[in-house]
């Protein structure tokens, strides 16, 4: 049994109680779980329970999709910026639905509105490409790049790292701004929120912080329950978790760490 396995079992064991049934994933799409060990899925639901968020968390399948696509990046040294941005285009644009989480701390520190691309749809985004010119934005995991300033002021590169789903990003010119049209005001204004070339923006009141914060090489997840991209998906296996996860621990990550020595958070 492997070192990851043991510590984990016998945490379940000491902690939590007997049960079969941990929290039941989106009916649309296939569950990790299905092709993950317990022990890992046990690691998911631990982190989604220590995530600390004064707004609403994230779902926990998009969490859990989003965490998988962390740790496997993280395990092939991609990521240097330990922060996980999460963007939920399945729920509505009038609605807060992007969340930065601080993984060291396994804490939300920025949720705002995030816009979608103007032919992925209206309030709600439906339709997504990976095709220069089309206007729609596309799903997967992105790693940020460096900073420009550019016709919307300071913008981050954004490198989509899925073939034949995002990995068109910087010649589509996908990248992160700030827009005017991100905004309770435009909301209350149109009926919705604004909407981009493909780019997921971002409110321009805090939009250079947010910027400056993410860039770096840090995760960015869009995600829509699409089963072809479920499928599919090469960012999506259990070896690389364990190796991500390692790879937490051996930075000081807090609650990765403390789950693998204690089973406990900070």
């Amino acid at each position: 049994m492997s070192k990851i396995r043991f510590i984990i079992c016998a945490f379940v064991l000491s902690v939590l109680p007997v049960n079969n049934t941990f929290l039941q994933s989106n009916s649309m799409m296939k569950p990790i779980s299905e092709a993950f060990d317990r022990d890992i899925e046990t690691y998911f639901t631990f982190c989604y329970r220590a995530l600390y968020c004064d707004p609403p968390k994230p779902g926990y399948e998009v969490f859990k999709r989003a965490l998988t696509g962390f740790l496997n990046l993280k395990s092939s040294g991609n990521i240097r910026n330990n922060l996980l941005t999460i963007i939920d285009f399945s729920v509505s644009s009038n609605v807060e639905r992007m969340w930065i989480v601080d993984i060291h701390h396994m804490k939300v520190i920025h949720n705002s509105l995030v816009a979608h691309g103007k032919e992925s749809g209206d309030e709600y985004a439906t339709q997504f490409s990976n095709i220069p010119s089309s206007n729609r934005s596309s799903l997967g995991f992105y790693l940020t790049g460096e900073i420009y300033y550019g016709k919307h002021g300071i913008s981050l590169f954004l490198d989509g790292v899925e073939p034949g789903v995002n990995d068109k990003a910087r010649d589509r010119a996908i990248v992160m701004h700030g827009a005017e049209y991100v905004s309770r005001k435009y909301i209350n204004t149109y009926g919705r929120l604004g909407r981009s070339f493909g780019c997921p923006s971002i409110p321009i009141d805090k939009h250079e912080e947010i910027i400056r914060l993410l860039s770096g090489r840090s995760c960015i997840y869009i995600y829509y329950p699409d089963k072809d991209y479920f499928l599919n998906s090469r960012l999506y296996s259990a070896e690389k978790v364990n190796e991500g996860i390692y790879k937490l621990q051996s930075e000081g990550s807090g609650v990765s760490g403390s789950f693998l020595q204690n089973g406990s958070v900070p």
